[in-house]
């Protein structure tokens, strides 16, 4: 009795480490910010992960949350100062945030207002950490966002972290498969 309880915590942990789906582990709105958390875990040592995350943020970002429509147009200058940045077709470009501290192989935490966010008047803070759980990655993100938005942020908070979810999901099949997004067959 006592190994079938062990084998079926193990089992019950495994599938939570292969898991595909980025959870919210905790969302508040109060009326002046939100805030929203993430976690997910990576078939992937951490360094690998990093790379990902920072020298390919073009293969795995959903390119409908680009101003170009083209992820490939985007890059991190992984370092203080450096920027989460977008080229435009037209030669113009957008900086979508500005990194603020970085421990290669741990954290990236950026700083600035991502999409609508950018036109209004807030400060944001989106912090990706990575640590390491036996052979795979645990990666939690969160974005806290504070100041003022026409209309309060009780509206836009659920889609940012719904867009930030994604993003992290993207990020975790791009490292285990190669590709951002899971094929599907005709149904």
């Amino acid at each position: 009795m006592r190994l079938v309880r062990r084998q079926i915590v193990i089992a019950v942990a495994l599938t939570a480490l292969h898991g595909l789906l980025a959870w919210p582990a905790a969302a508040q709105t109060p009326s002046d910010g939100f805030s929203v958390k993430h976690d997910v875990v990576i078939n992937a040592p951490p360094a690998e992960v990093y790379r990902s995350l920072v020298e390919q943020v073009g293969g795995w970002w959903n390119p409908q949350h680009t101003f170009s429509g083209d992820s490939k147009h985007l890059s991190i200058d992984a370092r203080p100062g450096g920027c989460f940045c977008e080229t435009l077709p037209t030669g113009g470009a957008v900086e979508h945030l500005r990194v603020v501290h970085l421990v290669p192989g741990e954290m990236l935490r950026l700083s600035g207002g991502l999409g609508p966010l950018q036109a209004a008047g807030v400060a944001g803070s989106l912090s990706w950490k990575l640590a390491r759980a036996g052979s795979f990655t645990r990666v939690e993100v969160t974005y806290v966002v504070g100041g003022f938005i026409e209309g309060g942020f009780e509206r836009i908070a659920p889609a940012v972290g719904g867009v930030i979810g994604e993003q992290l999901r993207r990020l975790k099949l791009f490292v285990e498969t190669g590709k951002p997004t899971q094929e599907t067959g005709p149904q």
